[in-house]
Order: C-alpha cells, then sequence, then structure tokens
C-alpha cells in the first residue's frame, strides 16, 4: 500500500477570503470589474441596462410610495420623513449589484478605472456607456408605463411636485448635485465590492444610497423613472424640459463623479497614476 502523504507535501488549503477588501484591494477588484464590463457584448449589455433601469425604478416606487403616504409626518418632521422613505430605495441598486445588470452611474467609474490602469480602450468604454445608458432609459420608461397602468400612483402628489422641483434648479446646482450624487453611488458600489458576503454588501451600499436621496441630490438614472413618472401624473414638464434642465446636466455631472472623483483619484492613490508620485 502507498504510504500516507506527509503534511509537507499535502496541498496547502486555501486561504479564506477576508471578509473586508483592504482600499487598494478594493481598487484592484474594481479595475478587474471595469476590464470585464468593457468586453461584454453590446446586445447583452442593452438587455442587461434595461434590468437596471427597471431595478432602480423599483426602489423608486417604493420610496416615493412610502413618502405619499406620510403627510403627517412630512408636516411635522420632514427630515425623518424623508430618510425612511429614502431608506428603502437602496432596494434598486442592491438587485442590480446582487442579481446582475449595467447601471451608467456605476460604470462611470468601473470602466474609467480599467483605462487607467491600461486593461480597457476608451472606445470599448464609450460604446458600452452609449448602450447601457440607452438600455438604463428604456427600462425606467417602460417601468413608467406599467406603473401608470397599475393605477397605484394616481394619487400621488409626491412625484408631480419633484419633478417640477428637478426641472427648476439653476443648471449650476443641478451639475454640481449630480456630482456629488454619483460620487456617493459609485463609493456605494466600492463598498459593496470591498464585502465578500451578502449582508456585507447590501450594509456597504445602503448608506450612501439613503444618504443621496435624503439630501435631494441628482442621479441621472433615478430620474429617467421619478421625472416622466411625475409628467404622467400631470407635472406640466416638456419633454425638452426634463432633457435641457435636468437630465443632460445631471448626467454630465455623474460623468464627472464615476470618472475623475472615484476612480480618478483612487488610480492617483493606489494605480498607475500614484506611481510617478
Amino acid at each position: 500500500t502507498p504510504a500516507p502523504s506527509s503534511p509537507a507535501s499535502s496541498p496547502a488549503a486555501a486561504a479564506p477570503a477576508p471578509a473586508l477588501l483592504a482600499p487598494a484591494a478594493i481598487y484592484a477588484a474594481a479595475v478587474k470589474g471595469g476590464s470585464i464590463k468593457a468586453q461584454l457584448p453590446l446586445a447583452k449589455a442593452f438587455a442587461l441596462a434595461i434590468l437596471a433601469g427597471v431595478y432602480i425604478s423599483f426602489g423608486g416606487l417604493l420610496s416615493f410610495t412610502l413618502l405619499n403616504f406620510m403627510p403627517g409626518l412630512m408636516s411635522s418632521n420632514p427630515g425623518l420623513a424623508k430618510l425612511l422613505s429614502a431608506s428603502v430605495f437602496p432596494m434598486g441598486l442592491s438587485l442590480i449589484l446582487i442579481c446582475g445588470a449595467e447601471l451608467f452611474t456605476g460604470n462611470t467609474a468601473l470602466l474609467p478605472a480599467a483605462v487607467y490602469e491600461g486593461q480597457a480602450a476608451w472606445g470599448d468604454v464609450l460604446s458600452r456607456w452609449l448602450v447601457v445608458y440607452a438600455g438604463n432609459l428604456v427600462g425606467c420608461l417602460g417601468m413608467v408605463a406599467a406603473v401608470y397602468g397599475t393605477g397605484l400612483m394616481a394619487a400621488n402628489t409626491v412625484l408631480p411636485a419633484l419633478a417640477v422641483a428637478k426641472t427648476s434648479l439653476p443648471l449650476g446646482q443641478a451639475l454640481i448635485r449630480s456630482v456629488l450624487c454619483n460620487w456617493m453611488v459609485c463609493l456605494a458600489v466600492w463598498m459593496a465590492t470591498a464585502a465578500t458576503s451578502l449582508p456585507g454588501k447590501l450594509m456597504g451600499l445602503w448608506l450612501p444610497v439613503t444618504a443621496f436621496v435624503t439630501v435631494g441630490l441628482e442621479h441621472s438614472i433615478a430620474n429617467m423613472f421619478v421625472i416622466p413618472m411625475g409628467m404622467a401624473l400631470g407635472a406640466p414638464v416638456s419633454i425638452a424640459t426634463f432633457l435641457t434642465a435636468n437630465l443632460i446636466p445631471v448626467t454630465l455631472g455623474n460623468m464627472i463623479a464615476g470618472a475623475l472623483c472615484t476612480a480618478g483619484m483612487y488610480c492617483l492613490c493606489y494605480g498607475r497614476l500614484g506611481e510617478k508620485l
């Protein structure tokens, strides 16, 4: 009979994955994720982007339905009412990151990170940004039609008022709010990437998303549901006003937050941009 193998010759047990990645490892994981996304077939990216638009809309539907049911609390303690309704909005990003979908705003950080590290080309990034953005819009508008068809939002007064408020912002304010918003969304993706367990991922993404909704910042994909839903419910906002007064400047600000504030800064700290410092 063969002699039993000695402990020294036994295969080494695989080291367990850490419960929480260190900051440099988070950046490396983001780069890897971005390089994979940059090679995703465009048809698949579009399908996954439709799902992301639907998932973000589910979060918005739940959040603003809840807020509409709290008029008394809105009058007596609007901060608490906004916090409670915002606390369920992260359901959308949770579905995207855990079930799988392509969200434009998160991709504004992940794909540039791959470019900065030489693992993707800008041509691949721009084509996927465009396809994913279009798919997110299709998913959100499809949900607007579906939700309107249910009749559940017929008495909602929050969304029409919100649609008017969001399209009445000065362009400078809309741009700054959108930068701050997607900075938090990208950090939510970063923290979810850091965790290796389902509870950890949920905890990581929850607070930044809750914060941006509570504060009232501007997220382009969420606005693809919120503003058209408000318009469908009677808000006096035209399509042209929606595009020029909100969606276009907010999209630009979201891109700045992802490509520069998140991916650019962490590349400077942990990647190739920092090698010359």
